[in-house]
């Protein structure tokens, strides 16, 4: 029998029957094995612009894709073929798509620099009728899909407004503005560029964008009418009244951890105890500015427990996320400036691979929802698929001191 705890053990309990498919796969995945075995396997070509926006369906049978070239197609990224290529009707770049859960893979949503949601039904055949849902002034980034639900998704958009759209019905609600009031009265809404929700509690979401906080919200005190400010704000003590750039990307974990991920700054891992809430700093409505309410807040700085980090990829140039990798949420995965795909280990923030996935900038990394399977995207028109396997010679990993020198030429 092989050494307790090795990978050949692994294999052996397996084959022999003492350890159950799922928890093997999900030991295979959390492991580093996993991080350091990726590989580009696949490239997936048809889109003619930049691919901003990748996802795979609930099985992991498709993956979603979404371009400058204001189309979103359907993959069977195992064949390295599209299944279906649908123009959107988007007058400017697709952001944002999602696959709506529990509808068959057939009923999907996009968000665009146009300032248009729109909804989007496969029909037998492969017919696809598309809907505008609503129609913004502003560029609308992100999406975010109720978890478990066919109906109910958000959008974040770049005029600081956060809608709630109910499919059966084709219903849209502004539920809030996020802003910042100034002592002079003035209120700025905040582009937002970033939302989630958080997979345990649907009524939590969280958003971010051209200032320093995540904000979360309870939407039931919207739902139903009563004003409501958000239920806690999250940033690094360092960074209050201090990050003018803003954040970019947003994830929840599954036991409800924050990953943010600051532009021109690194990514940052918040739990309850780093609310300014939960540490009795009630900002209310009023900003951490000037000499209004929470003006005192940064003399305490210090006394705001500080959020893990993960240091050295490089987020100024475009949007980017930022995700979960592995069955538990074990690791960190970000895009990055100088073109290579980060991977952190969540629980300490060391760096465990940084991997060249386009010539010039990665925005997107996701994961397949049961394989070891990764999908990035970037400025390039290609999709890269990564799995255990040779690696690709253009995925060579940066050294120590590359990465020093690309975090030091960024600054």
């Amino acid at each position: 029998m092989p050494a307790e705890g090795t990978r050949m053990a692994g294999l052996w309990e397996r084959e022999v029957g003492r350890l159950r498919p799922k928890r093997f796969a999900d030991s295979v995945r959390a492991s580093e094995d996993f991080v350091n075995s990726l590989g580009i396997q696949k490239r997936l070509r048809e889109h003619r612009g930049c691919v901003n926006t990748i996802s795979f369906n609930s099985t992991g049978s498709l993956l979603l894709s979404g371009s400058d070239d204001r189309t979103v197609v359907l993959w069977d990224w195992e064949a390295a073929r599209p299944a279906l290529q649908i123009h959107t009707g988007h007058e400017n770049n697709v952001l944002h798509a999602q696959f709506m859960p529990l509808s068959d893979d057939r009923s999907i949503v996009t968000c665009g620099a146009d300032g248009e949601v729109r909804y989007v039904q496969i029909e037998e055949g492969g017919r696809a009728v598309v809907d505008q849902v609503v129609e913004t002034e502003y560029a609308v980034h992100r999406l975010a899909v109720e978890p478990g639900s066919p109906h109910t998704f958000y959008s974040a958009g770049q005029d600081g407004s956060v809608w709630r759209f109910d499919l059966r019905g084709k219903q849209s609600k502004e539920l809030l503005k996020v802003g910042v009031i100034y002592d002079d009265g003035v209120n700025d809404a905040l582009d937002l560029y970033a939302i989630a929700v958080d997979p345990r509690n649907p009524y939590r979401v969280a958003v971010s964008g051209s200032d320093e906080f995540v904000r979360l919200y309870d939407t039931r005190k919207y739902l139903h009418g009563d004003f409501g400010c958000p239920i806690d704000y999250f940033c690094p003590p360092g960074l209050i009244t201090k990050n003018q750039d803003g954040i970019t990307g947003l994830a929840f974990s599954q036991t409800g951890e924050i990953l943010a991920s600051y532009s021109c700054d690194n990514i940052y891992l918040f739990e309850r105890e780093h609310g300014l809430h939960f540490n009795d700093f009630k900002v209310g409505v009023m900003p951490l500015y000037g000499d209004g309410v929470g003006a005192a807040l940064p003399l305490y700085k210090d006394k705001l427990p500080e959020p893990r980090s993960f240091v050295g990829h490089r987020n100024k140039q475009t949007v980017k996320g930022v995700n979960f990798l592995g069955p538990n949420c074990d690791y960190v995965a970000s895009g990055s400036d100088c073109g290579h795909v980060f991977v952190w280990r969540k629980k300490d923030g060391v760096l465990m691979r940084a991997m060249k996935g386009d010539k010039r900038i990665v925005n997107c990394v996701e994961q397949h929802p049961s394989e070891i399977v990764v999908a990035s995207s970037g400025i390039a028109t290609d999709v890269k698929i990564w799995a255990p396997g040779d690696c690709d010679p253009s995925t060579i990993d940066l050294d120590e001191t590359q990465l020093k020198y690309v975090h030091c030429n960024a600054e």
